[in-house]
């Protein structure tokens, strides 16, 4: 039961950064009248996507947090989590949805300050995800130890690259895989016991 249960969580944690990923490889390289249609309507299908990125984050962390130096990282990581949910869904918004609607309709000379609000957003969302990472991987620090360092190595080249790669091919696809790397390598660490199982006791002669 247990590995199907490690296997289900697996496939929750990796399935939205693998999503991304799958949209970086369609996304347009570039806003223009020709791609605008799609431009507007790929960020749509992905408003509800982006936010379950936190998921590689929260999984490992279920359950109620103790009341200690680990239930502070914990909250810690749900209010940076929480940070890139709101600022990056607004980059979706803003320069996903709206510079992708007025360039369609010929208003070419906004988008360019929907850019430039949209990477702000984008910035101040990242940065949430950043800190969430820190407090993850802290919290499971304190659980796991040292076997967390590989997935904690990934994720933090991950949260790097993606403060400019988006989902754009090629840097943006790697960095959704870079998630989906370092979430299954938490999720692998976090989902295995402390330490030794409880051996039963042993059969003595009376």
């Amino acid at each position: 039961m247990r590995p199907f249960r490690t296997l289900c969580v697996l496939l929750v944690v990796t399935a939205p950064p693998l999503l991304l990923a799958a949209a970086g490889l369609v996304h347009p390289r570039h806003l223009t009248t020709a791609t605008a249609g799609r431009w507007a309507g790929l960020h749509v299908v992905l408003l509800p996507v982006f936010p379950l990125l936190v998921l590689g984050l929260l999984v490992p962390l279920w359950g109620r947090p103790r009341r200690d130096v680990e239930g502070a990282f914990t909250v810690l990581s749900w209010a940076g989590c929480l940070c890139f949910a709101a600022y990056y869904s607004g980059l979706d918004a803003v320069a996903g949805i709206s510079a992708g609607t007025v360039v369609d309709h010929g208003v070419h000379g906004a988008a360019g300050h929907l850019f430039a609000m949209g990477d702000q957003l984008g910035r101040a969302g990242v940065y949430g995800l950043a800190v969430a990472s820190f407090a993850t991987c802290a919290v499971l620090w304190r659980r796991h130890g040292v076997r967390v360092l590989p997935g904690a190595a990934v994720l933090s080249v991950a949260c790097w690259s993606f403060v400019d790669s988006h989902i754009f091919w090629p840097r943006g696809v790697a960095t959704m895989i870079g998630f989906a790397a370092a979430f299954a390598l938490l999720t692998v660490v976090s989902c295995r016991p402390n330490g030794d199982t409880e051996k039963p006791p042993r059969l003595t002669n009376p």
